[in-house]
């Protein structure tokens, strides 16, 4: 059971703290009609080429990863970058639609767009949606490379859409070897196994699969690195890419800390954060 659990805003003016025991969290999924964009144009270090075309069709993720660096966009929305994160979802239901509108005037200025930035295109919420689902058919309708990212085996439903695009490339966010090293991190994604499953599935299928190794924590999952790779290979992996933990924000970082002392010995706690400062300059935070 998850309790109510998020930093301060610092958007916002108030902030709650609770008497005794939080109460627990619960889902809530709103529908956000007032979308006008839905392609976004951001710069990413660990990226190719830096610069990433995304969509998000969703806001919040479900998968709960304790150093996800998109927490912090939630606060844009009034909501918090803990569990608030987690468990309040905005779905966008005209994403489909506004992506070909956008399209019939960009398709041939396009590079490539990313499936997603800020969420996981494929949460538990999209087998109900499947808002990604049609606007990887609008991408084929326009030809437009793509590029997906996900940490779930839900992707391997639309094998067929995969297939008719002009390209494609499916990366596998896998930072972690076993499921007892990723649960202290991302106790609510599908298993690294899993997702190793649908890796090989899809590149059975001719479809060009990566490993992303997102995030690198010192002092912890370095040592995960050459038998992920292998494991990826073995699976039909073709391209990988790695970046270190990304933490640029007091909520953030408060957040990373409580969730990993909540769920690994002192020592571990102790050695992550001592390592992460010394090749930090004395900080937690992400140095570009």
């Amino acid at each position: 059971m998850r309790q109510i659990n998020n930093p301060p805003n610092p958007y916002s003016r108030f902030s709650a703290e609770y008497v005794g025991e939080p109460p627990p969290t619960k889902l809530e999924v709103y529908e956000e009609t007032a979308t006008k964009k839905v392609i976004t144009k951001a710069f990413a270090s660990d990226w190719e080429g830096g610069w990433r075309y995304t969509v998000n069709c969703y806001r919040g993720c479900i998968h709960g990863c304790t150093y996800c660096f998109a927490r912090q966009y939630h606060e844009y929305l009034g909501y918090g970058a803990g569990t608030d994160f987690e468990t309040k979802i905005v779905v966008k239901p005209n994403t489909p639609q506004l992506l070909r509108e956008e399209l019939k005037k960009t398709w041939d200025k396009m590079p490539h767009l990313d499936f997603s930035f800020a969420t996981d295109p494929y949460l538990p919420l999209e087998a109900e949606y499947q808002l990604t689902r049609k606007c990887l058919e609008v991408c084929a309708e326009f030809r437009v490379p793509v590029a997906v990212i996900t940490k779930s085996a839900l992707v391997t439903r639309d094998v067929d859409i995969l297939k008719r695009l002009a390209r494609v490339s499916v990366f596998f966010s896998l930072p972690f070897l076993t499921k007892e090293r990723s649960n202290p991190f991302e106790p609510y994604t599908p298993v690294p196994e899993a997702r190793f499953r649908a890796m090989k599935l899809l590149s059975d299928e001719g479809i060009q699969t990566g490993i992303g190794i997102a995030p690198v924590i010192p002092g912890y999952n370095e040592a995960d690195i050459p038998g992920l790779l292998e494991r990826a290979k073995e699976c039909g992996a073709q391209r990988a890419f790695m970046s270190m933990l990304h933490i640029d924000t007091d909520s953030i970082e408060e957040y990373f800390v409580q969730r990993m002392t909540d769920r690994l010995s002192p020592t571990r706690v102790a050695k992550i954060i001592n390592t992460m400062k010394r090749e930090r300059g004395g900080t937690l935070r992400h140095r570009t």
